[in-house]
């Protein structure tokens, strides 16, 4: 991998990683366009990754800064439920890490197929969350947050968005929008930054977890996906409020059939 290539990659999992078309299906699609073999594109993605979590910090901080604040003063308040709410939505994911971490890799190695089929399962939520009309709430509970928590652990499949996956389960649900969405946002910082010290780990103990990519890459491809993924962050939470998320789902068809020809092409 040349910084060019990881320039674009990083760009483009700051756009995809909040936006419900799928971040780890682009990576996979373009990796595949550029040669990368699946080694590597594991270990850029899970760094691309952190990055994109780095700019869900920041641009929602004054969510994070509250609800640290709240954690802290030690009692049953509003900040100390929403906290325990994404406790909850972690342990679906945190199951699949521990115990079918390999087979995940695995299947990031199975070529564009896989991919195709998820962006479609990805289109079909979508397209369902925007015509079903479920009465609204007004919080978020632990049950929704556990069913949201599902959603994300699925979701590890690559084509299959994580913020489409989740937001649109919690739109079937009967969440408010703009909760939702930095319910979901918020929710994928912990696993996140716990897969990459993981890895981080392993290589600074030998384990080669970074393949054989140099130091420029990775940060020319973390410095793009933290930059995109402020700008998409903050454009995803609009979008989100103003329910236009069908049309993702006639992206994500297209990218789908883009991905199938792909697959038998190259």
């Amino acid at each position: 991998m040349d910084w060019i290539q990881a320039l674009i990659l990083g760009l483009l999992q700051g756009l995809t990683e909040y936006l419900p078309v799928s971040s780890s299906g682009h990576l996979a699609i373009g990796s595949a366009l550029f040669g990368i073999n699946g080694e590597e594109n594991l270990a850029f993605t899970v760094l691309v990754h952190v990055a994109t979590v780095l700019s869900t910090l920041v641009i929602l901080w004054s969510e994070v800064s509250w609800l640290l604040k709240g954690i802290f003063k030690f009692k049953m308040n509003d900040e100390m439920r929403y906290f325990i709410n994404i406790i909850i939505s972690m342990i679906p994911v945190g199951i699949v890490g521990v115990f079918f971490k390999d087979y995940v890799e695995d299947i990031f190695g199975e070529g564009l197929l896989v991919v195709g089929c998820m962006l479609l399962v990805t289109a079909a939520l979508l397209a369902f969350s925007f015509y079903a009309k479920p009465r609204i709430k007004e919080n978020i509970g632990w049950k929704d947050a556990l069913i949201i928590g599902l959603a994300q652990a699925v979701a590890v499949m690559p084509g299959l968005s994580r913020s489409g996956s989740t937001i649109a389960t919690g739109l079937l649900l009967g969440n408010k929008k703009e909760a939702l969405a930095k319910f979901s946002f918020l929710m994928v910082i912990p696993p996140i930054l716990g897969e990459g010290l993981l890895d981080v780990l392993k290589a600074m103990k030998g384990g080669d977890a970074f393949g054989n990519i140099e130091a420029m890459p990775l940060i020319i491809g973390f410095l793009a996906a933290f930059i995109s993924g402020c700008l998409a962050c903050k454009w995803m939470i609009n979008i989100v409020k103003k329910g236009k998320l069908i049309y993702f789902a006639g992206y994500c068809v297209i990218a789908a059939i883009a991905a199938f020809v792909l697959n038998f092409v190259l």
